[in-house]
């Protein structure tokens, strides 16, 4: 049974940074892309970053470029998120993701691309 359980979340004045960490469990034998979404109050949970099973291919939302960064350790099974220059607007709760990839530099961006996700960690950034 595959889980992930993320961390790391917080409350962070704005200009600070956080760092998200998602523990992946249960996923052997597979390649598998992974991927942070995040959902506001009143809002559809959209993405923010995804990186292939290899770490060659990275992906960012335009509001986070430059700003947020997406890594992996394959040995450890975790993926972090550095988020860098935070805004208020980045306030959310914010998801990893785990989605079936058949080549390793492959990437999802799309929800429905995903099949496992974490309970989510919540980051508020105060103005």
């Amino acid at each position: 049974q595959v889980q992930l359980v993320e961390s790391g979340g917080g409350l962070v004045q704005a200009g600070g940074s956080l760092r998200l960490s998602c523990a992946a469990s249960g996923r052997t034998g597979s390649t598998y892309a992974m991927g942070w979404f995040r959902q506001a109050p009143g809002k559809e949970r959209e993405f923010v970053a995804a990186i292939s099973w290899s770490g060659a291919s990275t992906l960012y939302a335009n509001s986070v470029k430059g700003r947020f960064t997406i890594s992996r350790d394959n040995a450890k099974n975790t993926v972090d998120l550095q988020m860098n220059s935070l805004k208020p607007e980045d306030t959310a709760v914010y998801y990893c993701a785990s989605a079936d990839t058949r080549r390793v530099h492959d990437l999802r961006v799309r929800i429905s691309e995903y099949g496992y996700w974490g309970q989510g960690t919540q980051v508020t950034v105060s103005s």
